[in-house]
């Protein structure tokens, strides 16, 4: 019985010393920079007649605060603001994606509409209802018009646009599509490029959504001048 024990008490402090060290390695950050005395101690004395006027540095900006969670839907966080840091998605298989990114964004033909985080135009459908929130685009509609979707448990960081307006609808399928202002968004996908507005308008009842899920102005029109005979 005291071999056991004694062979106990070895594994224990074994195990207690492997998860220190794994906590050490976990905690061990980058050297820290010299400190200030350090570096006057080595710095070399300046010569007489060498020109000592201090060099001006430009102070570093605030660094940008982290967003906060300001509405919570299901399972679905949705941020004050724009993320702090890199946000990469995981690869959407149909369901939608983990972070979702919305960017109010300023256009001298439509006024200020709302991109995803790839610069892609959101857009509203005239057909949909936004008090109760529902789509009504499936089937080939949503083909043309792809629902901009999030996943359970995702997370939503818009940028100019009021979080308690930000949501999602579940859509007859089962997916979680994000609205704005109750309004269900989508993708055109016609957009060949960031920036592109080419469904604004279309038949009547697609348009750019507005960061208070308004539609956006119509495109001016083009007029033509008939050239002389």
């Amino acid at each position: 019985m005291l071999l056991h024990s004694r062979i106990a008490r070895t594994a224990i402090a074994l195990a207690s010393v492997a998860v220190l060290a794994a906590c050490d390695d976990a905690t061990t950050g980058p050297a820290a920079p010299a400190t200030a005395a350090a570096s006057q101690a080595t710095a070399p004395s300046p010569t007489v007649g060498a020109d000592t006027t201090p060099e001006v540095v430009d102070a570093p900006s605030a660094p940008q605060p982290a967003p906060t969670v300001a509405k919570t839907q299901g399972r679905v966080r949705i941020y004050s603001g724009p993320s702090d840091v890199p946000l990469t998605p995981a690869p959407d298989t149909g369901r939608g994606s983990n972070i979702i990114q919305l960017n109010a964004t300023a256009s001298e033909d439509i006024g200020t509409y709302v991109a995803d985080g790839q610069g892609r135009t959101l857009y509203r459908f005239d057909k949909d209802t936004a008090k109760p929130s529902k789509s009504n685009c499936n089937g080939d509609c949503a083909k043309t018009w792809p629902p901009l979707l999030v996943k359970g448990g995702g997370q939503i960081y818009p940028s100019g646009i009021n979080p308690k307006l930000v949501g999602y609808v579940e859509r007859a399928d089962g997916t979680c599509q994000v609205t704005i202002d109750g309004w269900p968004v989508y993708l055109f996908d016609k957009d060949a490029k960031p920036g592109d507005i080419n469904g604004q308008g279309v038949g009547g009842t697609w348009f750019a959504i507005s960061p208070v899920g308004d539609r956006t102005t119509s495109l001016p029109e083009v007029v033509t001048t008939p050239t002389a005979p």
